[in-house]
């Protein structure tokens, strides 16, 4: 992969300058990333917070109460995982993540809950059904609350960044169900 990236930034810099436009080049470098370390710095925060509360529900046992909650609905969706609490609460965190809209957080507690799941797995070298639901769930990526989205309206000057909501967990809510619906269909059974 390190090879495509420097060959495309390789292309993009002898393109500007067989068509005569290397200050191209040195805007990108001087504006387009200087832009690029203002929205992660102001997307920070959020994760920063977001971060922080999961692991305190996590730490403060409220993530066990939790998974006895939602255990029979984890199960029903993640049948392979039914006995391992470590990856029960791997996924739900991972879930939450998405849910709150803090993807940047739900990809790391999503590799933590695939790491969980492989551990049971039996072979290693074949995903389980419960790896194929956990990937389409968060591809699908249900939101409650589209912080980041909504942070990124509420910088770039929207009247009412949180308008948003409502037609959000609409489209995550119904693609979140046909995902789940076609991932049950095409479930290997073993």
């Amino acid at each position: 992969m390190k090879k495509v990236w420097f060959g495309l930034i390789a292309l993009g810099i002898i393109f500007s300058f067989m068509t005569g436009k290397p200050e191209v080049v040195s805007e990108v470098v001087l504006y387009d990333l200087q832009k690029s370390l203002d929205l992660i710095l102001s997307l920070i925060s959020i994760m920063a917070f977001w971060t922080g509360l999961m692991r305190i529900v996590e730490k403060s046992g409220l993530l066990d109460k939790l998974s006895n909650f939602l255990k029979p609905l984890i199960c029903m969706l993640f049948s392979d995982i039914k006995n391992s609490k470590e990856s029960i609460n791997a996924v739900i965190m991972c879930i939450l993540a998405n849910m709150f809209g803090i993807g940047n957080s739900a990809t790391a507690l999503g590799i933590k809950a695939m790491e969980e799941m492989q551990k049971i797995n039996k072979q290693k070298k074949i995903a389980t059904n419960s790896m194929c639901m956990l990937l389409i769930i968060n591809m699908s990526s249900i939101q409650l609350l589209p912080l980041s989205v909504i942070k990124l309206r509420a910088d770039a000057g929207a009247a009412n960044p949180s308008d948003i909501i409502i037609p959000t967990l609409a489209v995550t809510t119904f693609t979140t169900i046909v995902a789940v619906l076609f991932a049950k269909y095409y479930e290997r059974k073993e």
